[in-house]
């Protein structure tokens, strides 16, 4: 659909008074549990609803409802708590069977043969994975958009952005299709989306969620796998038994968070920038008005200068383009021996090209992306939580950030809109979006919580208790 068809349309969403209602995935595991429902019923409800978005949200990269169907019919799996509950994975993650294309026409449609690790570790919670989402090409931007292809539209509003890069689950969960799906997160990659769509996006400290198998042989590992939600419950549930399945005996034991704490904490509240520029209007009246709820609440909130040295963005950068050259430049190694790097996008080259013109700071940027764990983790001496935005501004409209804009131009506006969220990918640090905050546009807008190495709990109970507090927007309202 162009612009114009879309000008008068909102809210483009599945919600109605089938088995699904507005429930988390939670309370669908425990309606099918009780045998109130099937997870065949299920399925067919969130097909339904698929195909009632799909049309013009355009979130979905591969369909797998064959096989999710025959899926729906075998035992659950016991004490699964997302036992035969409807989701997605993201089409950057090997899903057996299903063609792993990573957003890209560069990559061909070859069937993955197996599994990878952290593929098996979602379906140990009990998910019925009915296909893959989409995601800018190799999840390099922060808008679903593509030079070859419609983009995936925001259910809010379809002339806006989803955010990026796993924009397909975010549409797809904030428009009631599914109750959660998968996300990956590299710079902002769940929090991002979680951000403009109105949801919940956590990104959890490095390693404590089986690593993207990308990572796996990189110098360093910034990428964290997880899930988009309509509800902080689901996340937390979702990370209590990711933990279950795979422990990790060198972080902090998580557990099952269920509600707040009586803890009061101590946060720092952080208005500027990465680059230096001022906030949106929006952003900054939605900060300080969370910023005085949480205030309210009995925390301490306390202004502090951005803990990250002057210097991060440009190392940060630096690594984001040698990524970029692996792909462009070594696709047929580090991807599929049928990468056709004649089809590499636009962006994509800009920022390899980029690499070649800055190669020589590689090895100095990598040292200094490591040293920020440490300088990130000295931060929490004096605080508890960081509260920032989870953007540099409100969510832009389709075209902003489109691949096919002139690279420095494209560069220039990403930068100026992934203001925050990368310092958790460098330093392994957790955050979470949570959509507390609303535009002039009514469009959602994140608010950004991270906390030190180890400690989700923490994030996730200060999540229930602002849940609580302030309930998030529904779309369907």
């Amino acid at each position: 659909m162009s612009g114009s068809i879309l000008s008068w349309v909102t809210r483009i969403h599945a919600f109605t008074d089938d088995v699904l209602a507005d429930h988390d995935a939670v309370a669908v595991a425990q309606l099918i549990a009780s045998g109130d429902v099937s997870p065949t019923e299920v399925l067919r409800a969130a097909l339904a609803r698929i195909d009632r978005v799909e049309p013009t949200l355009n979130g979905i990269a591969h369909d797998d409802r064959a096989r999710a169907a025959v899926r729906a019919e075998e035992p659950l799996a016991p004490g699964a708590p997302f036992a035969g509950v409807p989701s997605l994975i993201k089409n950057n993650t090997d899903f057996k069977g299903m063609p792993t294309q990573q957003g890209s026409a560069a990559v061909p449609p070859t069937p993955a043969g197996s599994h990878e690790e952290f593929t098996e570790q979602f379906l140990s919670t009990g998910v019925n994975i009915v296909g893959a989402s989409t995601l800018p090409a190799f999840g390099l931007t922060a808008s679903t958009e593509f030079v070859d292809r419609e983009p995936t539209r925001n259910p809010w509003n379809p002339e806006y952005s989803a955010g990026a890069s796993s924009g397909g689950s975010a549409t797809l969960v904030a428009a009631g299709a599914v109750p959660l799906a998968h996300g990956n997160d590299g710079g902002g990659s769940i929090r991002i989306p979680a951000a403009v769509c109105g949801l919940v996006g956590l990104k959890t400290t490095r390693n404590r969620i089986a690593p993207a198998k990308e990572m796996k042989d990189a110098p360093l590992d910034i990428v964290a796998n997880g899930v988009l939600t309509r509800s902080v419950r689901d996340s937390a549930v979702f990370l209590a038994a990711a933990e279950r399945y795979r422990p990790v005996p060198r972080l902090p034991r998580v557990g099952l968070v269920e509600g707040p704490s009586k803890r009061r904490l101590r946060v720092g509240l952080v208005t500027e920038t990465l680059h230096g520029e001022q906030l949106d209007g929006d952003s900054q009246k939605e900060l300080r008005r969370v910023a005085e709820l949480v205030a309210s609440l009995g925390h301490v909130v306390v202004e502090m200068p951005i803990p990250v040295d002057p210097s991060f963005e440009q190392h940060f950068v630096q690594y984001w383009r040698t990524l970029a050259f692996s792909l462009d430049y070594a696709g047929r190694y580090v991807v599929s021996r049928d990468f056709d790097r004649s089809k590499v996008d636009p962006f994509t080259h800009g920022l390899a090209k980029a690499f070649l013109r800055n190669f020589w700071r590689t090895p100095g940027a990598l040292i200094a992306l490591k040293r920020s764990a440490r300088q990130y983790g000295e931060v929490f001496a004096d605080w508890d939580v960081i509260l920032s935005p989870t953007l540099g501004h409100t969510t832009p409209k389709l075209g902003w950030l489109d691949p096919g804009v002139p690279f420095d131009e494209a560069f220039d506006r990403l930068r100026s809109f992934v203001a925050y969220t990368p310092l958790n990918n460098a330093s392994g640090g957790p955050a979470i979006s949570l959509p507390l905050g609303r535009t002039s546009q009514d469009l959602p807008l994140g608010l950004h919580f991270s906390a030190d190495h180890g400690d989700e709990r923490t994030l996730l109970e200060l999540a229930f208790e602002l849940e609580a507090a302030s309930p998030f927007a529904r779309i369907q309202d």
